[in-house]
């Protein structure tokens, strides 16, 4: 790539997909199989965002000190990568979205706390002529908030944090950028709400497509100027 270059950066959940319903069902089915009590669809949208150890750690009864808690993890695994696009789809105009910035030479990548095998999945079924690279959690990387998956895409896109820019919407989106050194714009059509992104420190909120296109492009001009 060369210096002109300007990548974004997405998380996956809540941001480019609609990803609650598949998450909740997923939940729901382990609960089923070891009897505990199941989730709400708004109980397992705060429960998500930090990981899949985090959201058992929260859904399970007990968290991690559950002596099921590891089959509980392996179950959610096997059965979400089966089921994982029964309800899943794109959020509303992202599909454009990311054409218009490929069109216009963005580097595009995705970073997140969802288990890898299933961000490279979801991916390629649905944004493999756009995104260029996604990442996922996998053992051995630290996951957000820390940057290590952040520098990783950066790194396969030989860009630098000058020519990147976020875009999550949760707080460990936000907490995430920081850690990086990079810009984050916070959308507020995903699992957290515009109130709670500002009380998290977001300093740029959009609310639908077009807002978000003109963010990315007032960076890019400032980064390419």
């Amino acid at each position: 790539m060369n210096q002109q270059t300007t990548a974004v950066i997405f998380d996956l959940d809540g941001t480019l997909l609609d990803t609650l319903d598949d998450l909740a069902a997923s939940v729901n089915h382990v609960m089923t199989l070891h009897s505990f009590p199941s989730h709400t669809r708004e109980e397992v949208r705060n429960m998500v965002g930090n990981g899949i150890y985090v959201l058992f750690e929260k859904a399970v009864p007990e968290g991690r000190t559950n002596p099921a808690f590891d089959a509980c993890i392996r179950e959610f695994q096997s059965y979400y990568a089966k089921h994982m696009q029964e309800k899943t789809a794109p959020f509303p105009g992202i599909l454009s979205l990311l054409a218009k910035l490929a069109a216009e030479n963005f580097s595009l990548a995705v970073v997140s706390n969802k288990f890898d095998a299933a961000v490279k999945s979801l991916c390629q079924d649905y944004f493999s002529p756009y995104i260029q690279t996604a990442i996922g959690e996998a053992p051995g990387t630290a996951r957000k908030p820390a940057p290590d998956t952040v520098f990783a895409v950066m790194e396969q896109l030989h860009v630098t944090r000058e020519q990147c820019i976020y875009v999550g919407d949760s707080e460990v989106d936000i907490a995430t950028a920081k850690n990086a050194g990079i810009p984050c714009i916070s959308v507020d059509w995903g699992f957290k709400s515009r109130a709670f992104l500002a009380r998290h420190g977001a300093s740029k909120i959009v609310s639908n497509i077009e807002e978000l296109m003109e963010c990315i492009r007032i960076f890019a001009l400032n980064t390419r100027s």
